[in-house]
């Protein structure tokens, strides 16, 4: 095969790496590399030489690094194998992105796990072309723009439960609250998100929606139990102490057959429980005569020494271990 006497590459947004379909070169073949591209010559795998935007006649002394290999004399004009790749460097924009599954997701201010999917668009770059090419070059021609991008959102998407789980933690944002902070959730992901090993700069990185299930057992949970906290919040330290109207307005949904009691332990609702459950708690230790209890037809919370039908309850429960 003869040599090649000219190698350029055209710019396109459709690839972020070419490979010129010869190998063949000589000393004296002119290169041509165009503005937003880096050219490298590849032999056997490994990236030898490279090229920024300019115009170039292949000689030993622009060929340092391939030249060890090949040990070309000075002024020959010998022909010698060597891969021409060119890498674009464009930006990708308008990349979307979506969870495929739920994640799942618990709030750090009441403790639910909830399912929740996220939608967004980033900008991706490559920023040093050399460290993208050896992190992907194989026996392909070229790099599609949109495979790679595709590549990247998979792994973006990897992260992205850790990521709205840490910043929901160290902003103590609750999930109800989460599409207010959408900017600040695609500025702190933007900044997490690091792929230099890769020589990809993600750029614009952007949450369009955060979807809550509205009808999810879990989001039905979790916003009773915030309008519980708001109640005794406003109510004050003596929270249990509500009058007949507040306690109508938060109380509990109607309890199943066979069970009596809800119990308000460490600023947490549960229940309702049957008499037998609330006797296996108290054996536990999970509940003691000090405990709070509401069962429909109860006009306040009362303490467990206060019920009498449930002073047996906490009797039938062995005493603390003596004091050593």
């Amino acid at each position: 095969m003869a040599p090649i006497e000219e190698v350029r590459c055209l710019n396109n947004d459709k690839e972020f790496a070419w490979k010129f379909s010869s190998e063949y070169l000589r000393i004296g073949t002119r290169l041509v590399v165009n503005a937003s591209q880096t050219a490298f010559l590849v032999k056997g795998g490994v990236i030898y030489d490279q090229f920024p935007p300019g115009n170039y006649t292949i000689s030993t002394q622009n060929i340092p690094l391939l030249n060890k290999v090949l040990n070309i004399p000075i002024g020959s004009e010998s022909d010698f194998q060597a891969e021409v790749w060119f890498v674009f460097l464009i930006n990708k924009i308008d990349c979307k992105w979506g969870t495929i599954t739920p994640m799942q997701i618990e709030d750090p201010k009441y403790g639910i796990v909830v399912p929740l999917r996220a939608f967004g668009q980033f900008t991706m770059k490559i920023c040093r072309p050399k460290i993208f090419l050896q992190s992907l070059i194989d026996n392909r021609s070229y790099y599609s723009s949109d495979k790679i991008a595709e590549y990247f959102k998979g792994k973006i998407i990897s992260s992205l439960t850790s990521l709205i789980s840490k910043k929901m933690v160290l902003e103590n944002i609750s999930i109800l609250e989460i599409n207010a902070h959408l900017d600040s959730f695609s500025s702190f992901c933007q900044e997490k998100l690091d792929f230099k090993n890769y020589g990809i700069d993600i750029l614009n990185f952007n949450f369009m929606a955060i979807n809550v299930p509205e009808d999810d057992e879990s989001i039905k949970r979790l916003k009773e139990t915030k309008d519980l906290a708001a109640r005794i919040k406003i109510m004050g330290k003596d929270a249990y102490q509500m009058d007949n109207q507040n306690l109508q307005a938060s109380a509990p949904p109607p309890h199943p057959p066979g069970a009596n009691y809800f119990v308000y332990v460490n600023e947490q609702q549960s229940g309702p429980y049957t008499m037998t459950e609330l006797k296996n708690l108290a054996k536990e230790g999970k509940i003691n005569r000090n405990s709070y209890v509401w069962k429909q037809g109860m006009s306040n919370w009362e303490t467990i020494d206060n019920v009498s039908e449930l002073k047996l309850i906490i009797t039938m429960a062995p005493p603390p271990p003596p004091a050593k």
